[in-house]
């Protein structure tokens, strides 16, 4: 893969951990609406179920849908790369549950909605707080298989005029391995520094208490 790749890559969904961690100007969020925090569709509760159920059965860990535990679904896909060889038809599943989970713990962590209908590779996990979508299938397809999955979108959308601020921000984190590249927790450290990023431009422009909603990524 030539030199390896930096977080700035993160745009396209995958990036580096930030050692230093999101600024914390803006941790005095208010918490979570009711509706920033709906259920998510049938279909996504039991594919991170059965991410859960997997985990447990093999590592002998329940998963809690925090972030802390995505070292585990990691693991899981890398784990599950043998199981590939003799079953090739097994990785959308594979990615499909461990995406499902990946994008549960990003949407109770910062609010959000998913829009999950059809096949998984036009799924989609649209936050609230900020105007930011991704498909976290499409990162769990790629984590799977370590390569770039054209047509699953796991890139992160952005709004207008704001790539620029976040590839700015993104270019001073750390270049990492291929592996850890396309790993859920790396994944998910990408998209807490750009929340954080977003947020705190937000609020230095006076939007700090806009919400967004499903239609609002229509």
């Amino acid at each position: 893969m030539g030199n390896p790749p930096n977080v700035n890559s993160g745009l396209n969904g995958a990036g580096a951990h930030d050692d230093e961690g999101p600024d914390d100007d803006h941790d005095d969020e208010a918490p979570l609406a009711e509706e920033e925090v709906a259920a998510p569709p049938a279909e996504v509760i039991e594919l991170a179920a059965s991410c859960v159920r997997f985990v447990l059965s093999k590592y002998k860990v329940t998963l809690d849908f925090t972030s802390d535990t995505l070292s585990l679904v990691d693991q899981y896909l890398r784990d599950a790369r043998a199981e590939l060889v003799v079953r090739p038809e097994a990785s959308t599943l594979i990615a499909s549950a461990a995406g499902a989970y990946l994008g549960e713990v990003v949407r109770r962590r910062f609010g959000g909605y998913w829009r999950a209908v059809g096949d998984p590779s036009t799924w989609r996990v649209m936050l609230s707080r900020v105007y930011l979508s991704f498909n976290p299938v499409g990162m769990a397809l790629e984590a799977l298989e370590l390569r770039d999955q054209e047509g699953w979108h796991a890139h992160v959308a952005l709004g207008p005029g704001e790539r620029e601020l976040i590839d700015a921000r993104l270019a001073a984190l750390p270049e990492v391995s291929e592996e850890e590249y396309f790993a859920p927790s790396t994944r998910f450290d990408v998209l807490e520094v750009t929340v954080e990023a977003l947020r705190a431009h937000m609020h230095d422009g006076g939007t700090g208490d806009v919400r967004f909603s499903p239609d609002d990524y229509t």
